[in-house]
């Protein structure tokens, strides 16, 4: 896993920790990578210019790329964004527990890359808010940017690692009509979601996104998935015991037997998604728990460079 080895994320004990390794991983990443131009706007660095102050250069940075960078307070924006998680059952796919294999879920997944969103948010003097929901919003704070709402905010996220539940449904829909409600002012809503809601009949889910855009907020997507086995169906061909998460109901099968058939309902659902969020000037971004960090904190800093221009 790019930006964290696995046996950190095995041990979520310290999500403040892990989301500044998040970081701190991307935005070196950043500066070895062709974009100079664009890290730097991003990481509020810039290059150093020999005979000015060397009080502001970032040593840190310097070590790893062997390039001097000065860190910029000046530059203030007024960018608001809001931290949107599904919690439902079906988010803590693949469970985690201690005979289990896994050490990432879709719902440890999402809470550390909103943790790192937080982190870079803070860094940037944005403010930010995290709404938290399942069949209804359990949670809704409003954005600020102080290091008291970072912390509480990290406590909200932890209880979601710390908790898991089975037999949870969702109502994305609802859920986010009540958030684009309570969003007053325009703002930047980041989702983290599996959006696994009536796949099918989705027309609710969509006039609940189109409600965000209509109140004039930014919206990104993540459409957070375990894609070889969510998608792409890779399992053995061997009787299983399908188990659902939300629902509790069971199915008994060999997965050959559906294996087609369900990974052409997958896809025409997911392409429908792809194209609605199209449609409504929706940020659609496949979040594969297996690929890293790095797809969420990309995405996040094209949209806000294009905010913020």
């Amino acid at each position: 896993m790019s930006l964290l080895d696995e046996q950190s994320v095995r041990n979520l004990g310290n999500l403040d920790l892990l989301a500044k390794q998040v970081v701190e991983g991307f935005i070196i990443g950043l500066h070895k990578s062709p974009f100079h131009g664009f890290s730097v706007e991003f990481a509020e660095h810039r290059l150093y210019n020999p005979g000015e102050s060397t009080k502001n250069i970032d040593w840190k940075v310097y070590a790893r790329t062997d390039k001097m960078f000065v860190k910029r307070f000046e530059e203030e924006t007024n960018l608001r964004c809001q931290i949107v998680i599904d919690a439902s059952s079906s988010m803590y796919f693949p469970e985690v527990n201690k005979k289990s294999e896994s050490h990432i879920n879709k719902l440890r997944y999402s809470a550390l890359s909103a943790a790192a969103l937080m982190n870079l948010l803070q860094k940037q003097r944005d403010a930010f808010g995290l709404s938290i929901f399942d069949e209804k919003v359990h949670q809704h704070t409003r954005c600020k940017s102080s290091t008291t709402h970072y912390r509480l905010l990290l406590t909200h996220l932890d209880q979601l690692i710390e908790n898991p539940e089975h037999n949870r449904t969702t109502n994305a829909a609802a859920a986010l009509h009540e958030i684009a409600d309570k969003t007053h002012r325009r703002s930047l809503v980041v989702i983290f979601s599996d959006m696994f809601e009536h796949v099918g009949e989705n027309s609710e889910l969509f006039s609940a996104l189109q409600h965000l855009k209509h109140n004039k907020h930014e919206v990104v997507l993540f459409h957070v998935t375990d894609k070889s086995k969510e998608q792409e169906f890779e399992f053995e061909n061997r009787p299983y015991l399908f188990v659902d998460m939300e629902t509790g109901e069971k199915v008994r099968l060999q997965s050959n037997q559906v294996k087609d058939y369900y990974i052409e309902r997958m896809s025409k659902y997911i392409e429908d998604l792809r194209l609605k969020c199209l449609q409504y000037r929706i940020d659609f971004v496949e979040a594969d728990i297996n690929k890293g960090f790095k797809q969420v904190l990309q995405a996040y800093l094209v949209k806000r460079s294009k905010m913020t221009r």
